[in-house]
């Protein structure tokens, strides 16, 4: 079978094409001023109607303002079609009504009969209800909200660009990103300057309207009488039938389009269509609903009321106030706990790390649960410390339950590895001999996870037993709160990141923040900053006074010596004071273990290498020895009750560091310019 292909000329004419649309513009010019048969002008009114019908459901289901642009063009070609009816509709009145009724076309007739109902004076009251609904209501009102949202628009623009030129900079977005935002604000301010245009159109129409009418019925009802001998009461009743007929198939349509036209720009910022949007806000309220339905049970009980209308709206909205209560309850289940099938998780999921993870077999998840769970105000609590003490805000502790594990153990994590695990007894607690040998008294042994001491699980009742003996008893939320806080001392270093650098950079007050516009990146870069940090919380050191931290970089790199060690090395000794305090013992000076002048070259002849690749290159036998001696003097000051600090020089300070660092992680080792000349400082011994 052939298939028929229109002419080119005939396809571009057609509706939807750009010659069609000029043709259809030219016809509606051309109806202004040329008489229309009956059946052109019943189509005429037809095609306005539906098309008035298919732009209020357009504006209904839209998403959002800017989805329907061409809103504006469509405002003013339907106006145009309305007027041209309706100038057509006239001519066809005035010449031809003394006919009769269907002088004007079908469509005129047909409303017009539907509305008066027989009755030409109930009939022009209704028509004249339905004029000022549309012009001082409706049409009125958005053209209002389009001039306001117009000159808001504009008003706003700067600001907006401004945004996203600032996020352009920062990187936050990409170039097709922002020129896709601009385009987007582009098409905003025109959209609302066009609407308030516009709805100068609606209103006109409106207007139009309702002047047409009044010549419709005082010059038809003349024209009846005076020029063709029409009965007076025949000419009003029938030129009243014409006028409203008309008026109605003019108003409706003009009706229709001027809430489209209100909807659209009240829309504003929502997103969503009408039904839902409406349907989210005003049925999404438990106790909105639930007042709405007791005030309709109020208003049954009232003497004279339709008792059963106002129960049944009263049990719709009370039955649509339990919904939203449901639904709200299963959101905030989804919120707390979201629950992913297996396989459906993004992949971008699966390569997220936690920086702290804790994981709890079945047995131990009422530690993080209930209504007061233990675990994580001590959490809380471990935070604040660490955020004091040492300067900087713990990454969240994520606490998720391991089916892997044994009912009472856990398990912590430093990004995804294994930095610890313990057993767990509740509702047990833990006693603790501070004179490192198990307590002597009932319960199970056990050895106290954190620091491996020997320790005995007792039952709630021999607490005040166990107090009186000298030992200390913690609850199982308490043991693994210790745990965990040994755990974060340990890698701090770790755990500040690049990112929570820039922070602390960035969370500066106002007057330190010149230092950091000097010297990043000029000077040193975040990077940089952030390796000097991490030395510095690697053994302990507080970095809460970050601008001197900062001054100390600062003067080092003015100095030449941008390597971490030098850099590492003159901020130590800007914190020479906090350094010291932090190394005094109960009695109010430093104890001191100096490094013996032979230890001093042996360590200095074996360094090779320069700056950052500087290595201590010693014999394992001499390190053998060193580790020995330096043991053997830490146990004697221990058994005389201190707990002293080692000094050497500044030139080896680091790679002792590094050896004491793997047998005696806690020992301090201090240069001498780290020690503040004011401080308190007693030597106990020499290694």
């Amino acid at each position: 079978m052939r298939s028929f292909t229109l002419p080119g000329w005939v396809s571009r004419a057609l509706p939807g094409s750009d010659v069609g649309l000029a043709l259809g513009v030219i016809g509606l010019v051309v109806v202004l001023v040329v008489p229309l048969p009956g059946f052109l002008l019943d189509t005429g009114l037809a095609f306005s109607v539906t098309l008035s019908v298919l732009v209020l459901m357009v504006a209904l289901f839209l998403k959002r303002p800017l989805d329907f642009t061409s809103f504006p063009t469509i405002l003013l070609l339907s106006t145009l079609l309305r007027l041209a009816l309706n100038v057509a509709t006239t001519r066809a009145i005035l010449t031809q009504g003394h006919e009769g009724t269907s002088s004007a076309g079908h469509v005129v007739s047909a409303f017009g009969g539907f509305l008066m109902g027989g009755d030409v004076l109930v009939g022009l009251i209704v028509f004249a209800i339905l004029l000022i609904v549309n012009f001082m209501v409706v049409t009125k009102g958005s053209g209002r909200i389009a001039e306001v949202a117009a000159r808001f628009s504009l008003d706003a623009m700067p600001g907006k660009q401004m945004a996203i030129d600032a996020d352009l900079s920062a990187g936050t977005i990409q170039e097709d990103e922002a020129r896709a935002r601009r385009k987007a604000l582009e098409d905003e301010s025109g959209f609302y300057g066009s609407m308030d245009g516009a709805a100068k159109f609606v209103r006109g129409d409106a207007i139009a309207g309702l002047i047409t009418t009044g010549i419709n019925l005082v010059g038809g009802i003349g024209i009846g009488v005076l020029r063709h001998g029409l009965p007076f009461s025949e000419a009003v009743s029938t030129f009243s039938f014409l006028t409203v007929g008309d008026g109605l198939v003019s108003q409706i349509p003009a009706l229709l389009v001027s809430i489209a036209a209100g909807i659209v720009v009240t829309k504003g910022g929502t997103e969503g269509t009408a039904d839902k949007v409406l349907m989210a806000q005003l049925g999404g309220g438990e106790k909105p609903l639930m007042l709405a339905a007791g005030a309709a049970v109020l208003l049954a009980l009232m003497p004279g009321m339709p008792m059963l209308v106002f129960l049944a709206i009263a049990g719709g909205a009370g039955a649509a106030s339990w919904a939203a209560r449901k639904s709200g309850q299963r959101a905030e289940i989804a919120a707390v706990a979201p629950t992913v099938a297996p396989g459906e998780a993004p992949i971008a999921e699966t390569l997220r790390t936690d920086p702290l993870r804790l994981e709890l077999g079945y047995g131990l998840l009422s530690l993080a649960a209930g209504d007061a769970p233990r675990i994580t105000e001590q959490i809380k609590g471990l935070r604040r410390t660490i955020a004091q003490e040492m300067g900087f805000v713990l990454p969240s502790v994520r606490i998720q339950d391991n089916l892997e594990l044994p009912p009472d153990h856990y398990a912590i994590r430093v990004k995804e590895i294994e930095a610890g695990r313990g057993r767990l007894r509740p509702p047990l607690l833990l006693a603790i001999d501070p004179s490192g040998t198990a307590p002597d008294m009932p319960g199970e042994r056990c050895q106290e996870p954190t620091f491996g001491l020997p320790a005995l699980w007792i039952e709630d009742a021999k607490r005040e037993e166990a107090l009186a003996r000298g030992c200390t008893v913690v609850d199982a939320a308490g043991v693994l709160a210790t745990h965990l806080t040994e755990i974060v001392r340990e890698h701090m270093a770790e755990l500040l990141s690049y990112a929570e650098t820039q922070k602390l950079l960035d969370e500066l007050p106002r007057e330190h923040q010149k230092i950091v516009g000097d010297l990043i990146p000029s000077q040193v870069t975040i990077g940089g900053v952030q390796r000097v940090l991490q030395a510095l919380l690697s053994e302990r050191v507080s970095i809460r006074d970050l601008p001197t931290i900062l001054e100390g970089i600062q003067e080092s790199s003015v100095a030449g010596g941008r390597s971490l060690s030098v850099m590492t090395a003159t901020v130590r000794a800007r914190l020479a004071r906090q350094i010291s305090d932090s190394a005094r013992g109960p009695n109010g000076y430093v104890p001191l273990l100096a490094l013996s002048g032979e230890w001093e070259a042996a360590f200095a002849e074996s360094l090779v290498g320069s700056g950052d690749e500087r290595q201590l290159a010693m014999a394992p036998s001499r390190l053998h020895g060193f580790m020995a001696a330096v043991k053997e003097a830490f146990d004697t000051a221990s058994n005389a009750g201190e707990q002293p600090v080692l000094v050497c020089s500044s030139a080896i300070r680091g790679h002792v560091r590094a050896i004491i660092e793997r047998f005696r992680p806690s020992t301090a080792v201090l240069a001498q310019t780290e020690i503040h000349p004011r401080a308190r400082i007693r030597t106990i011994g020499t290694v």
